[in-house]
Protein backbone atom coordinates (compact mmCIF):
# COMPACT_ATOMS: atom_id res chain seq x y z
CA UNK A 1 0.00 0.00 0.00
CA UNK A 2 1.42 3.69 -1.45
CA UNK A 3 2.40 5.47 1.86
CA UNK A 4 3.73 9.21 2.17
CA UNK A 5 7.11 8.36 2.19
CA UNK A 6 6.64 6.58 -1.32
CA UNK A 7 5.08 9.97 -2.71
CA UNK A 8 7.85 11.84 -0.88
CA UNK A 9 10.54 9.51 -2.77
CA UNK A 10 9.17 10.05 -5.92
CA UNK A 11 8.71 13.67 -5.72
CA UNK A 12 12.12 14.28 -3.78
CA UNK A 13 11.13 16.05 -0.92
CA UNK A 14 10.22 15.91 2.43
CA UNK A 15 7.31 14.27 3.74
CA UNK A 16 6.34 17.12 5.90
CA UNK A 17 6.28 18.99 2.28
CA UNK A 18 4.00 16.26 0.95
CA UNK A 19 1.58 16.74 3.55
CA UNK A 20 1.49 20.76 3.02
CA UNK A 21 0.72 20.07 -0.78
CA UNK A 22 -1.91 18.05 -0.45
CA UNK A 23 -3.43 19.66 2.47
CA UNK A 24 -3.12 23.32 0.70
CA UNK A 25 -1.56 24.40 4.00
CA UNK A 26 1.94 26.30 4.24
CA UNK A 27 4.31 27.38 2.10
CA UNK A 28 4.65 25.42 -0.82
CA UNK A 29 5.86 26.24 -4.20
CA UNK A 30 3.50 26.21 -7.16
CA UNK A 31 5.84 23.88 -9.19
CA UNK A 32 6.68 21.89 -6.26
CA UNK A 33 3.13 21.45 -5.27
CA UNK A 34 2.96 19.77 -9.10
CA UNK A 35 5.41 17.66 -8.64
CA UNK A 36 3.83 16.22 -5.00
CA UNK A 37 0.42 16.34 -6.99
CA UNK A 38 1.98 14.06 -10.13
CA UNK A 39 3.69 11.50 -8.14
CA UNK A 40 0.54 11.20 -5.48
CA UNK A 41 -1.39 10.41 -9.04
CA UNK A 42 1.22 8.52 -10.33
CA UNK A 43 1.28 6.25 -7.38
CA UNK A 44 -2.12 6.15 -6.65
CA UNK A 45 -1.66 8.07 -3.20
CA UNK A 46 -5.33 9.19 -1.44
CA UNK A 47 -5.01 10.69 2.07
CA UNK A 48 -6.98 9.26 4.72
CA UNK A 49 -9.61 11.15 5.81
CA UNK A 50 -9.22 9.60 9.33
CA UNK A 51 -5.72 10.25 9.50
CA UNK A 52 -5.53 13.91 8.14
CA UNK A 53 -8.30 14.71 11.19
CA UNK A 54 -5.77 13.12 13.90
CA UNK A 55 -3.07 14.65 13.17
CA UNK A 56 -4.77 17.96 12.11
CA UNK A 57 -8.11 18.20 13.91
CA UNK A 58 -9.79 18.75 11.06
CA UNK A 59 -12.29 16.58 9.09
CA UNK A 60 -11.86 18.37 5.77
CA UNK A 61 -15.24 19.23 4.97
CA UNK A 62 -17.62 22.11 5.11
CA UNK A 63 -21.33 21.47 6.00
CA UNK A 64 -23.81 23.83 3.50
CA UNK A 65 -27.37 24.39 4.64
CA UNK A 66 -29.72 25.27 2.44
CA UNK A 67 -33.40 25.62 1.74
CA UNK A 68 -34.37 24.02 -1.58
CA UNK A 69 -31.83 21.13 -3.35
CA UNK A 70 -34.08 21.28 -6.49
CA UNK A 71 -33.73 24.60 -7.66
CA UNK A 72 -31.63 26.11 -10.48
CA UNK A 73 -29.66 28.80 -8.17
CA UNK A 74 -29.14 26.77 -5.02
CA UNK A 75 -27.30 23.61 -7.09
CA UNK A 76 -25.74 26.15 -9.29
CA UNK A 77 -23.92 27.88 -5.95
CA UNK A 78 -23.61 24.36 -4.48
CA UNK A 79 -21.33 23.82 -7.99
CA UNK A 80 -19.33 26.54 -7.37
CA UNK A 81 -18.45 25.56 -3.57
CA UNK A 82 -18.01 22.23 -5.08
CA UNK A 83 -15.64 23.77 -7.01
CA UNK A 84 -13.65 26.05 -4.62
CA UNK A 85 -13.52 22.71 -2.04
CA UNK A 86 -11.95 20.37 -4.40
CA UNK A 87 -9.39 22.54 -5.36
CA UNK A 88 -8.30 22.94 -1.92
CA UNK A 89 -8.74 19.11 -1.27
CA UNK A 90 -11.87 19.73 1.25
CA UNK A 91 -15.24 17.47 1.02
CA UNK A 92 -19.21 19.16 1.21
CA UNK A 93 -21.20 18.04 3.99
CA UNK A 94 -24.62 19.20 2.47
CA UNK A 95 -27.81 19.81 5.11
CA UNK A 96 -31.27 20.70 3.57
CA UNK A 97 -33.47 22.51 5.52
CA UNK A 98 -37.50 23.26 5.36
CA UNK A 99 -39.58 25.85 7.09
CA UNK A 100 -40.08 23.12 9.71
CA UNK A 101 -39.60 24.10 13.55
CA UNK A 102 -38.72 20.51 14.51
CA UNK A 103 -36.74 19.57 11.48
CA UNK A 104 -34.41 23.00 11.88
CA UNK A 105 -33.82 22.10 14.97
CA UNK A 106 -32.70 19.04 14.42
CA UNK A 107 -29.98 20.18 12.10
CA UNK A 108 -28.98 23.10 13.67
CA UNK A 109 -28.78 21.34 17.26
CA UNK A 110 -27.63 18.30 16.16
CA UNK A 111 -26.55 17.65 13.12
CA UNK A 112 -24.15 20.58 12.84
CA UNK A 113 -22.73 20.05 15.92
CA UNK A 114 -21.76 16.74 15.81
CA UNK A 115 -18.24 18.34 14.87
CA UNK A 116 -18.00 16.49 11.78
CA UNK A 117 -17.19 20.10 9.92
CA UNK A 118 -14.57 22.78 9.87
CA UNK A 119 -16.78 25.83 8.56
CA UNK A 120 -20.40 26.22 7.73
CA UNK A 121 -21.58 28.08 4.67
CA UNK A 122 -25.76 28.88 4.55
CA UNK A 123 -27.43 29.63 1.15
CA UNK A 124 -30.17 32.37 0.89
CA UNK A 125 -31.73 31.66 4.94
CA UNK A 126 -33.37 33.85 6.85
CA UNK A 127 -32.06 32.49 10.29
CA UNK A 128 -34.12 33.60 13.90
CA UNK A 129 -31.89 34.48 16.88
CA UNK A 130 -31.49 30.98 18.33
CA UNK A 131 -30.55 29.58 15.11
CA UNK A 132 -27.88 32.60 14.52
CA UNK A 133 -26.14 31.88 18.22
CA UNK A 134 -26.53 27.78 17.29
CA UNK A 135 -24.19 28.18 14.37
CA UNK A 136 -22.09 31.05 16.22
CA UNK A 137 -22.08 28.58 19.08
CA UNK A 138 -19.92 26.14 16.87
CA UNK A 139 -16.93 27.83 17.05
CA UNK A 140 -15.89 27.51 12.93
CA UNK A 141 -15.81 29.90 10.38
CA UNK A 142 -19.19 30.62 9.44
CA UNK A 143 -20.07 32.58 5.59
CA UNK A 144 -23.85 33.05 4.96
CA UNK A 145 -24.90 34.17 1.33
CA UNK A 146 -27.71 36.47 1.29
CA UNK A 147 -30.15 36.71 4.03
CA UNK A 148 -29.83 39.42 6.86
CA UNK A 149 -27.34 38.43 9.03
CA UNK A 150 -25.77 41.18 10.69
CA UNK A 151 -23.68 38.68 13.21
CA UNK A 152 -22.09 36.58 10.63
CA UNK A 153 -19.96 37.39 7.68
CA UNK A 154 -22.36 37.78 4.99
CA UNK A 155 -21.68 38.09 1.67
CA UNK A 156 -24.81 39.25 -0.85
CA UNK A 157 -26.10 41.13 -3.70
CA UNK A 158 -27.61 44.12 -2.75
CA UNK A 159 -31.38 42.97 -3.82
CA UNK A 160 -32.98 46.57 -3.19
CA UNK A 161 -30.25 47.82 -6.39
CA UNK A 162 -30.86 44.49 -8.36
CA UNK A 163 -34.94 45.08 -7.84
CA UNK A 164 -34.36 49.02 -8.95
CA UNK A 165 -31.99 48.38 -11.71
CA UNK A 166 -34.63 45.86 -13.46
CA UNK A 167 -37.20 48.66 -12.91
CA UNK A 168 -35.11 51.44 -14.26
CA UNK A 169 -34.63 49.56 -17.58
CA UNK A 170 -38.20 48.93 -18.33
CA UNK A 171 -38.94 53.05 -17.22
CA UNK A 172 -36.12 53.63 -19.80
CA UNK A 173 -37.61 51.64 -22.27
CA UNK A 174 -40.86 53.72 -22.14
CA UNK A 175 -43.09 51.51 -19.61
CA UNK A 176 -45.42 52.68 -17.43
CA UNK A 177 -47.62 49.87 -16.92
CA UNK A 178 -45.34 47.77 -15.33
CA UNK A 179 -45.92 44.78 -13.00
CA UNK A 180 -44.33 42.47 -11.01
CA UNK A 181 -43.92 38.75 -9.97
CA UNK A 182 -42.68 38.00 -6.69
CA UNK A 183 -42.73 38.43 -3.35
CA UNK A 184 -46.53 38.59 -1.50
CA UNK A 185 -47.51 41.43 0.86
CA UNK A 186 -46.69 40.12 3.91
CA UNK A 187 -43.16 38.47 3.25
CA UNK A 188 -42.57 42.16 1.07
CA UNK A 189 -42.28 43.90 5.00
CA UNK A 190 -39.73 41.55 5.70
CA UNK A 191 -35.52 41.72 4.57
CA UNK A 192 -35.93 38.53 2.46
CA UNK A 193 -34.16 38.86 -1.06
CA UNK A 194 -37.76 38.44 -2.90
CA UNK A 195 -38.74 41.31 -0.53
CA UNK A 196 -35.70 43.53 -1.41
CA UNK A 197 -36.84 42.90 -5.09
CA UNK A 198 -40.15 43.94 -4.61
CA UNK A 199 -39.20 46.88 -2.69
CA UNK A 200 -36.76 48.17 -4.98
CA UNK A 201 -39.57 47.63 -7.93
CA UNK A 202 -41.71 49.59 -5.57
CA UNK A 203 -39.04 52.97 -4.71
CA UNK A 204 -37.68 53.04 -8.59
CA UNK A 205 -41.55 53.55 -9.64
CA UNK A 206 -42.16 56.05 -6.39
CA UNK A 207 -39.14 57.57 -8.16
CA UNK A 208 -40.60 57.82 -11.16
CA UNK A 209 -44.38 59.42 -9.67
CA UNK A 210 -45.47 55.70 -10.71
CA UNK A 211 -48.12 53.37 -9.35
CA UNK A 212 -47.36 49.34 -9.85
CA UNK A 213 -49.65 48.03 -12.52
CA UNK A 214 -50.36 44.47 -10.18
CA UNK A 215 -48.17 42.73 -8.03
CA UNK A 216 -48.78 38.80 -8.25
CA UNK A 217 -47.12 36.15 -5.71
CA UNK A 218 -45.33 33.15 -6.85
CA UNK A 219 -43.08 30.62 -5.69
CA UNK A 220 -39.85 31.47 -7.54
CA UNK A 221 -40.57 28.41 -9.97
CA UNK A 222 -41.45 28.03 -13.60
CA UNK A 223 -44.79 26.80 -13.50
CA UNK A 224 -45.52 29.52 -10.75
CA UNK A 225 -44.37 32.46 -12.87
CA UNK A 226 -46.67 31.06 -15.40
CA UNK A 227 -49.70 31.00 -13.03
CA UNK A 228 -49.16 34.69 -11.87
CA UNK A 229 -48.01 36.04 -15.56
CA UNK A 230 -51.60 34.88 -16.69
CA UNK A 231 -53.14 36.16 -14.28
CA UNK A 232 -51.42 39.59 -15.31
CA UNK A 233 -52.01 39.44 -18.69
CA UNK A 234 -55.38 38.16 -18.98
CA UNK A 235 -56.98 41.37 -18.11
CA UNK A 236 -58.13 44.26 -20.92
CA UNK A 237 -55.74 46.88 -19.09
CA UNK A 238 -52.66 44.42 -18.61
CA UNK A 239 -49.30 45.51 -17.95
CA UNK A 240 -46.63 46.38 -21.16
CA UNK A 241 -43.83 44.98 -19.26
CA UNK A 242 -43.36 42.14 -15.85
CA UNK A 243 -40.72 42.19 -13.62
CA UNK A 244 -39.86 38.40 -12.17
CA UNK A 245 -38.13 38.24 -9.03
CA UNK A 246 -36.39 35.16 -10.83
CA UNK A 247 -35.46 34.04 -13.82
CA UNK A 248 -37.69 31.02 -13.63
CA UNK A 249 -39.96 32.90 -13.21
CA UNK A 250 -39.88 34.96 -15.88
CA UNK A 251 -39.38 31.87 -18.28
CA UNK A 252 -42.69 31.07 -16.99
CA UNK A 253 -44.29 34.56 -17.85
CA UNK A 254 -42.55 34.26 -21.33
CA UNK A 255 -44.31 30.62 -21.34
CA UNK A 256 -47.60 32.19 -20.25
CA UNK A 257 -47.25 34.95 -22.94
CA UNK A 258 -46.83 32.88 -25.74
CA UNK A 259 -50.05 30.86 -24.32
CA UNK A 260 -52.04 33.84 -24.57
CA UNK A 261 -50.97 34.56 -27.87
CA UNK A 262 -48.65 37.49 -26.89
CA UNK A 263 -45.25 38.23 -28.60
CA UNK A 264 -42.84 38.96 -26.34
CA UNK A 265 -41.34 41.47 -26.45
CA UNK A 266 -43.28 43.34 -28.66
CA UNK A 267 -46.50 42.77 -26.56
CA UNK A 268 -45.07 42.46 -23.38
CA UNK A 269 -41.50 43.21 -21.65
CA UNK A 270 -40.52 40.30 -19.39
CA UNK A 271 -36.68 40.92 -17.08
CA UNK A 272 -35.93 38.44 -14.39
CA UNK A 273 -32.63 37.72 -12.01
CA UNK A 274 -30.48 34.86 -11.65
CA UNK A 275 -28.35 34.22 -14.80
CA UNK A 276 -30.12 30.89 -14.88
CA UNK A 277 -28.69 28.94 -17.97
CA UNK A 278 -31.89 28.96 -19.64
CA UNK A 279 -32.38 32.55 -20.13
CA UNK A 280 -30.06 32.47 -23.30
CA UNK A 281 -32.24 29.90 -24.83
CA UNK A 282 -35.42 31.76 -24.37
CA UNK A 283 -33.97 35.35 -25.11
CA UNK A 284 -34.13 36.63 -21.98
CA UNK A 285 -33.14 39.78 -20.24
CA UNK A 286 -31.93 39.24 -16.71
CA UNK A 287 -30.07 40.46 -14.30
CA UNK A 288 -27.00 38.03 -13.91
CA UNK A 289 -26.03 37.67 -9.94
CA UNK A 290 -23.11 34.99 -10.98
CA UNK A 291 -24.62 32.15 -8.94
CA UNK A 292 -21.10 29.96 -9.35
CA UNK A 293 -19.24 32.41 -8.46
CA UNK A 294 -21.31 33.52 -5.48
CA UNK A 295 -20.61 30.13 -4.25
CA UNK A 296 -16.48 30.15 -5.08
CA UNK A 297 -16.47 33.29 -3.13
CA UNK A 298 -17.80 31.96 -0.18
CA UNK A 299 -15.85 28.94 0.13
CA UNK A 300 -12.84 30.87 -0.31
CA UNK A 301 -13.58 32.97 2.54
CA UNK A 302 -13.80 30.08 5.10
CA UNK A 303 -11.41 28.41 3.56
CA UNK A 304 -8.93 31.26 3.83
CA UNK A 305 -10.18 32.23 7.80
CA UNK A 306 -9.40 28.19 8.35
CA UNK A 307 -5.89 29.15 7.23
CA UNK A 308 -5.88 31.96 9.67
CA UNK A 309 -7.40 34.61 8.00
CA UNK A 310 -9.20 36.82 9.88
CA UNK A 311 -13.35 37.18 8.01
CA UNK A 312 -15.05 40.68 8.50
CA UNK A 313 -18.06 40.69 10.30
CA UNK A 314 -21.26 42.72 8.48
CA UNK A 315 -21.52 42.61 4.80
CA UNK A 316 -19.43 41.76 1.52
CA UNK A 317 -21.21 43.16 -1.45
CA UNK A 318 -21.39 40.63 -4.18
CA UNK A 319 -21.38 41.41 -8.29
CA UNK A 320 -24.47 41.53 -10.49
CA UNK A 321 -25.00 42.70 -14.03
CA UNK A 322 -27.52 43.87 -16.56
CA UNK A 323 -27.33 40.98 -19.52
CA UNK A 324 -30.00 42.44 -22.51
CA UNK A 325 -31.26 39.27 -24.62
CA UNK A 326 -33.98 40.76 -26.40
CA UNK A 327 -37.07 39.72 -24.37
CA UNK A 328 -37.40 43.85 -23.23
CA UNK A 329 -38.46 46.60 -25.83
CA UNK A 330 -40.34 49.86 -25.82
CA UNK A 331 -44.40 49.86 -25.41
CA UNK A 332 -46.12 49.34 -29.13
CA UNK A 333 -47.56 53.16 -29.33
Amino acid sequence: MTGIDDVARAAGVSTATVSRALSGRGSVSNATRERVLAAAARLGYVVSAAASALATGRARAVGVVVPFLDRWFFSTVLAGISDALVRRGYDITLYSVSADPTERRRVFDDHLRRRRIDAVITVALELDAEESASLRGLDVPIVAIAGPHPLLTTLTVDDLAVGRLATAHLLELGHRRLAHIGADAVAAAASSVPALRRRGFEERLADAGIEAHGVEPADFTIDGGSRAATRLLSTDDAPTAVFAASDEMAIGAILAARELGLHVPHDVSIIGVDGHELGRWFGLTSIDQFARGQGERAAEVVLDALDGARPARGLGTLPFELVDRGSTAPPRR
